[in-house]
């Protein structure tokens, strides 16, 4: 009796691990991706098959809303019309966009169906505390609406204070609605929510993690941070709701006489003007599909330059700027594919920050190709990271880099978090995705691509302010690492495609 049972386990843990396989390779998540998941499966039977059925789900689906009223077949894009203008020299100099960022514009539209605007003032918020110090104002100021949304929010000083903010917008009548990550706000300050709720705010989790509900998902996180206030100001980029990010760490740390590794260096934006509207609107299509409860569409403010045109980047504190949201439940990951047409349109100068860097072979790629033909490629990452693993496997990359002629940075006084690229001096993308794996086919993303030398300029100053805080990698460096490092290093890139 016992050999049967015996038997009978081992049929099937072959027939779940075969399963598992099949769907790997029918599901072409990619050859990387694939290979890791047969690995791990054949590694670990019954485990790694598991591990396989509830992470690895490439996609999801969503009901995606009407966006604007026009039928695609009547609308003429703003991009495709100022690319006319540009193409019959209606507009030219220095404070023109080019057709090569016309173009940029126009993917951007054609995979988010968000449009581009312009008549944009906008904001780098990298000091933490001063970027809290707008949100926390602009909240407090709110007469009408506050749609809020975050991967975490935690449970301490400063995510505290923002529920406390909320909940007193919510009782003096402003529409309230807070959506925040199941997983990566699992320790939220319940009954503060609970106190939210009750003065008439809304708050929902997305994708609660329970096989009982109709849509669930393990690995599928909504990586996204924005606020829009009252539909006039929006908050995007990286910055969670947490002492970390605001600063509050850091204060306490120097009040204490201590170093600051713990403290994440970010960058956030604020934006008034027309693409406010387009932020909303990817917030409205993540309450829909986690409430099924539609939003009206936020009309859009005035531009800010009175004038709002794509042709031209106006240097008095006015930019174009198109909303980038990017998921699993997109046929085309619309940041991966900006990031990647982006670099590879590049003629002068690619910084780029990121806090995770595991780029998949074509990025790779797109970035050594740039350093080849003579572009200035440069990349800074963090010396500290708050996930040891995956450090190591961005350093399994810094050979080819350097091979290429790209230069690696690793930033030293605490943990970047940062997600920016500045391409040319002439636009620049902030945003939650980082340059890896997870973000360009897991996360649920959003970044804004902002068009304009002025707000170029500010990025790349800020970029050479991390940059010599960093310690540049070079061949002698590496090459005088010890064989425990390269081992490390080599085996935590073989679990890249799963991190």
């Amino acid at each position: 009796m016992h050999a049967d049972t015996t038997t009978i386990l081992a049929i099937f843990v072959a027939l779940l691990d075969v399963y598992a396989i099949t769907s790997a390779v029918t599901r072409r998540l990619g050859v990387e991706s694939t290979l890791a998941w047969i690995f791990s499966i054949l590694a670990l039977p019954v485990a790694g098959a598991v591990a396989y059925l509830m992470l690895a789900g490439p996609s999801i689906r969503r009901t995606k809303r009407r966006r604007r009223a026009a039928t695609p077949a009547v609308r003429v894009s703003a991009v495709a019309a100022a690319r006319a203008a540009a193409a019959r020299g209606a507009r030219a100099g220095d404070d023109a966009l080019s057709t090569g960022e016309l173009t940029l514009l126009q993917l951007a539209e054609k995979l988010t169906d968000l449009e581009p605007s312009g008549g944009n003032a906008v904001d780098l918020l990298v000091d933490n505390e001063k970027a809290f110090e707008c949100i926390e104002k602009a909240l407090a100021g709110a007469q009408r609406m506050i749609w809020a949304e975050s991967y975490i929010i935690q449970k301490d000083e400063t995510g505290q204070r923002f529920l406390e903010l909320l909940t007193e917008r919510a009782r003096a009548g402003v529409d309230v609605r807070l959506l925040f990550d199941a997983m990566g706000s699992f320790s939220i300050d319940a009954p503060r929510l609970a106190a939210l709720q009750a003065a008439g705010g809304k708050a929902r989790a997305f994708l609660p993690v329970n096989p009982l509900r109709k849509r669930w998902a393990v690995n599928l996180r909504n990586h996204r941070k924005l606020i829009v206030v009252d539909g006039e100001t929006g908050f995007t980029g990286g910055m969670n709701i947490g002492n970390e990010y605001s600063g509050q760490l850091r204060k306490r740390l120097r009040e204490a006489r201590r170093s600051e590794p713990d403290h994440f260096q970010d960058a956030h934006l604020q934006i008034h003007g027309p693409a406010v509207a387009e932020l909303a609107q990817a917030f409205a299509d993540d309450w829909a599909f986690s409430t099924d409860e539609d939003l009206p569409r936020t009309s859009p403010p005035a531009p800010h330059d009175k004038r709002g045109r794509l042709d031209v980047k106006d240097e008095a504190g006015s930019a174009v700027v198109a909303i980038i949201p990017s998921g699993p439940d997109q046929r085309h990951n619309a940041n991966a594919l900006v990031h990647f047409a982006g670099i590879a349109s590049a003629r002068h100068r690619i910084w780029i920050e990121s806090a995770y860097f595991i780029p998949d072979q074509s990025l790779l790629t797109a970035l050594i190709v740039a350093a080849l033909r003579g572009v200035d490629v440069r990349v800074v990452v963090p010396s500290i990271s708050d996930v040891g693993i995956v450090r190591a496997a961005a350093r399994s990359y810094y050979p080819a880099l350097l091979r290429g002629g790209v230069r690696v940075f690793e930033y030293q006084p605490c943990m970047l978090h940062s997600k920016t690229l500045v391409v040319d001096g002439r636009w620049g993308l902030v945003g939650s995705a980082n340059m890896d794996i997870r973000s360009f086919r897991l996360n649920f993303e959003l970044g804004a691509l902002v068009m304009g030398r002025a707000f170029a300029s500010r990025m790349e100053k800020r970029f050479e302010t991390d940059m010599a805080d960093s310690i540049e990698i070079t061949a002698e460096s590496l090459a005088g690492q010890g064989w425990w490092a390269k081992l490390r290093d080599g085996f935590a890139r073989l679990l890249s495609p799963l991190l």
